[in-house]
Formats: structure tokens, C-alpha cells, sequence
């Protein structure tokens, strides 16, 4: 019996590893690529600048993409089920300006706690309206986000009549500049252990599989009893609020909020998810893809930045970046 029980663990040890490393991989599925252009990227931004990789820029990158990170997971979940979320940029706008107006002394002056929590709940709920229009009146989802972010971005001029509120308590502030252990800020870390709280429910939680299942066929899911209406609409609300989170991450670095905010975010928030894997028509997509997908958009953009590159040049390159990596997925899914 000892013996027998002996070669089972020798049998069970080896499957078990092998069953850890598919699971591992599984976080970084499909990432080969772009892992690679970003190593590539790196190596010819540090070839041609001296302080490209530099601790202090490396980091300065991070502080950088921390805004942009936080959205893309939300539309990482989004585009996995085969939508899409144009109101991302004009809901954090919104949730930063609920956030002013609620805590500053100037106006509701009812304290920063209330003000943040406000802004999240105001962010959940606009995503929540974008799934109901999905999913209740059916409206494709492109239309359905871009009438909310039309919505989103004038109620947020509305609230103080298109004027910024500036000023905000040290503590708050602080969140994005000091560096804890010397190099880590409370606002990458935030993003940081959402990243890995994402990746392991998509890999790891039968509803994050099913988000999977949405993507690849709606019509299927449902009929293996996966509550499709329920999940897309859960996917639209946590996709605002982490829009609403990444607004008062914004504010916190620049001191400020105004509602002219996050215009244009959510083209690289889409960029980031599909450069990094991520496949438009749903399905196809992960939280490690994604997390490199935005260290190529903040590498890209410093390393210009360092180049010396006019802003203007600047969005001619990332919109070329943007076509290829589509045009990518497309003849990926064609060769399928």
C-alpha cells in the first residue's frame, strides 16, 4: 500500500506542475508578440537615449501608464465579451468632477471619503446604463457607449459650468508622489493589484471563464446556461467604475479635476487591449496581454518624449501602432 500510495505522488507530481505551468501560462496567453515588441522597443529606446533606462525614468514610466492601466483592465473585460466602451474617457471626467464638487471646500465640502465614494458609485452606474442599453434595447454597443460618453462629458461640464476645481488635501495628493521601499507609489501599486486580482478571476473563477464563452458565441453561452444579460451588464458597470477609479487617480497626481479630463482616453485604452492580444470580436484576451499592451503605449510615448518627437508626430505614430496591431487581429483570426 506504501509503495502504491508512493507512485501515485510520483505520477501526481509532474502532472500537478504541469497542470500549474498551463494555468501560469494561461495569464499571459497569446502575449508572445507583443512581449517581444516591447523588449525590442526598450532595447532601441535605450540604444538611442541615455536616460531612457534609467531607474528614475523606469519608474516615471510606471507613474505615467498608472491612468491608463487602470482603464484598460475594464475594457479588457469588455472587449473579452465581444463589446466595446467609448464613454470610458468622458466617465472619468465625470467621476473626477463629482469627486471635486462633492469634496472641495468651495463646494458640497462634505470631505474627500465621500467624494470618492460618490464618484464610483456615479461611474458604476453610467456603465451600468451603457450594458442596459446593450442588452435591453439592444443598441449595438458602439452606439450605446458613444451616446453615454456624449452624456457623461456634458453633465461633467454641468456641474461647475465647464470651469476646473483645483486643490486638494495633502494626504490625497501624496497618494500619486510618494514612493514607498523607494520606488513603488500607493497609485501603481493600486493598479498593480488590480491587474493580479483580474487575472487570476478570468483564469480562475468559472464566471471569468464565462466571460470567455460570452465572447466566443452570446447565443451558445446562453444556451449552456450562462447568464449572458446578467454578466454583460456586471462587465459595462465594473468597466465605469474602474474608468471613475483611474478619474480620481488622475486627479490626485495633477492636484486638479476639469472636465475636459481624459479626451481621447479611450482610444488607447482600446489601443492597449488589442496590442496586447486582445482580439475586437471577443473571446480572445488577457490581464498580462493587456498590462503589456499599456507599457508599450507609455514606452512609446516617454521614448518620444525623450526623443525629442512633436506631439503632433507623436499621435501619427501611435495611430499607426493602433491600425497594425487591428490589422493583426484581423489576419490572426482569418489564418483561424
Amino acid at each position: 500500500m506504501a509503495v502504491s500510495n508512493g507512485a501515485s505522488e510520483l505520477k501526481a507530481g509532474p502532472n500537478a506542475q504541469a497542470a500549474a505551468g498551463a494555468k501560469l501560462s494561461a495569464l499571459f496567453a497569446g502575449t508572445m508578440g507583443p512581449l517581444i515588441g516591447l523588449v525590442l522597443l526598450c532595447l532601441a529606446l535605450s540604444l538611442t537615449t541615455d536616460t531612457f533606462l534609467t531607474v528614475r525614468n523606469i519608474l516615471n514610466v510606471l507613474d505615467q501608464v498608472t491612468v491608463l492601466g487602470i482603464m484598460a483592465i475594464g475594457m479588457t473585460l469588455v472587449i473579452l465579451i465581444g463589446g466595446i466602451d467609448l464613454s470610458v474617457g468622458s466617465v472619468l471626467a465625470l467621476a473626477a468632477m463629482v469627486m471635486g464638487f462633492v469634496a472641495h471646500p468651495d463646494h458640497l465640502n462634505l470631505g474627500m471619503p465621500a467624494g470618492i465614494v460618490t464618484a464610483l458609485v456615479v461611474a458604476g452606474l453610467c456603465g451600468l446604463v451603457s450594458g442596459l442599453l446593450v442588452t435591453v434595447t439592444r443598441l449595438p454597443p458602439f452606439i450605446a457607449t458613444l451616446a453615454m460618453m456624449s452624456v457623461a462629458r456634458g453633465v461633467a461640464n454641468m456641474i461647475t459650468d465647464g470651469s476646473q476645481i483645483i486643490g486638494f488635501p495633502d494626504w490625497f495628493t501624496s497618494l500619486s508622489i510618494i514612493r514607498h521601499f523607494g520606488f513603488l507609489s500607493v497609485t501603481v501599486g493600486l493598479m498593480i493589484v488590480l491587474a493580479i486580482i483580474f487575472a487570476i478571476f478570468l483564469n480562475y473563477r468559472a464566471t471569468g471563464r464565462s466571460l470567455y464563452a460570452i465572447g466566443g458565441s452570446a447565443e451558445v453561452a446562453r444556451l449552456s446556461g450562462i447568464p449572458v444579460k446578467s454578466l454583460t451588464n456586471w462587465v459595462y458597470a465594473v468597466c465605469g467604475v474602474l474608468a471613475g477609479l483611474a478619474g480620481i487617480v488622475l486627479a490626485a497626481r495633477l492636484d486638479s479635476v476639469q472636465p475636459s479630463s481624459g479626451f481621447g482616453y479611450e482610444l488607447d485604452t482600446i489601443a492597449a487591449v488589442v496590442i496586447g492580444g486582445a482580439s475586437l470580436s471577443g473571446g480572445v484576451g488577457s490581464i498580462g496581454g493587456t498590462a503589456i499592451g499599456v507599457l508599450i503605449i507609455g514606452v512609446l510615448r516617454n521614448g518620444l518624449n525623450l526623443l525629442g518627437v512633436s506631439p503632433f508626430i507623436q499621435q501619427v505614430v501611435i495611430g499607426v501602432v493602433i491600425a497594425l496591431a487591428v490589422a493583426t487581429d484581423t489576419w490572426r483570426r482569418r489564418a483561424q
